[in-house]
């Protein structure tokens, strides 16, 4: 029973006049009487960082949930993540606090245009970056994430075409790591990272110049060319522990978190700009809320969730099963030693 004080409210907005040493409260007690786990993906805002039980990428996350005995997952990111959260937790209530908080890229393909695509490469595989609808993954033949993106293409023979959906830059970059020139990429781009340009990478060099520039494969291709580093979020977490300066070329929440972590440590955002205001939807009001009322809950169609399911499967079984990821709680540090599957 909630005391008096923490008595159920009607909206979102109802909350955001609470005080945050309140709404903090109100969600740990009802995380405790839901049994639940709030994931925190590294591009959500600070305040929801801090209360988080895990923090990493979407697909570390999801299989973070899975192995908890958690009934609840609150998944504190954009809707395909929590979709993927639903796919490997088909038993478990998945929540978003906010629907509105979509990943425009995850929106560039739908299934049915991907249909369309499959019918006039019939010989193709389908590669589905994680960054795509659980519609999206039930159509592939196998799931990578950008740490792994390469590993699995090679595990394509050869001779077979493949449709790499929905990242364009993520397939150019995989393509020039494997020499395969037939690889279909469908047109989509993440914003965030294709609007970082030369000129704020080259004016963080020079006033940085003895920082590691490490750039994720969602950038563009003259942005990589002058990376030192190409690499996911959860390597540029590693590399911070690692590294005393970084220029970090991702969206700036995570450039937030390795700053708390690591307060003494020079790490320097590539661009100021990279925002995804997707990701920033999410606050502690809507999360104490989404815990009191249940909502939003995501719902698959099975036969769709067992198709995503199995594209999944392969690609952790491509990359060393589904042994369970680190188990590192979000608060005591940065994620452990590498993971099979790798992380987008």
């Amino acid at each position: 029973m909630i005391a008096p004080s923490h008595r159920t409210l009607e909206t979102p907005l109802d909350y955001a006049a609470l005080p945050r040493e309140e709404l903090v409260e109100r969600i740990r007690r009802r995380k405790a009487e839901r049994n639940a786990v709030i994931l925190g993906h590294n591009y959500q805002r600070v305040e929801i960082q801090e209360v988080s039980d895990f923090l990493g990428d979407s697909l570390e996350l999801s299989q973070e949930a899975a192995a908890t005995p958690a009934e609840v997952i609150v998944f504190c990111g954009v809707r395909f993540m929590a979709e993927t959260a639903k796919v490997l937790s088909p038993r478990k209530t998945v929540l978003m606090p906010d629907l509105r908080a979509g990943c425009p890229m995850a929106d560039m393909v739908d299934a049915p245009g991907l249909r369309r695509l499959k019918a006039r490469y019939p010989d193709a595989v389908v590669v589905a970056y994680v960054n795509s609808s659980a519609e999206v993954k039930a159509e592939a033949d196998i799931c990578c994430t950008s740490a792994n993106a390469v590993r699995v293409v090679e595990s394509v023979p050869p001779d077979r075409p493949i449709l790499f959906v929905p990242d364009r830059n993520l397939a150019r970059y995989v393509r020039e790591r494997t020499g395969r020139t037939n690889i279909i990429a469908w047109d989509g781009y993440c914003h965030v990272h294709d609007d970082m340009v030369l000129e704020e990478l080259e004016r963080a060099r020079r006033e940085h110049p003895g920082a590691l520039v490490v750039i994720h494969p969602e950038a563009r291709k003259d942005l990589l060319e002058r990376a030192d580093v190409v690499t996911s979020t959860s390597g540029m977490v590693r590399l911070a522990q690692e590294h005393e300066a970084l220029i970090i070329g991702t969206e700036r929440g995570l450039v937030d978190r390795l700053r708390q972590q690591f307060p003494h440590k020079t790490l320097i955002p590539l661009s100021g700009a990279a925002v995804c205001g997707n990701m920033k939807l999410n606050t502690l009001a809507k999360l104490a809320w989404s815990l009191d009322h249940l909502r939003y809950e995501v719902v698959l169609e099975e036969e769709i969730r067992a198709r995503a399911e199995a594209s999944l499967k392969k690609m952790l079984e491509l990359s060393g099963g589904w042994g369970r990821p680190s188990g590192a709680p979000a608060l005591a540090g940065a994620p452990g030693g590498p993971r099979g599957c790798g992380c987008a």
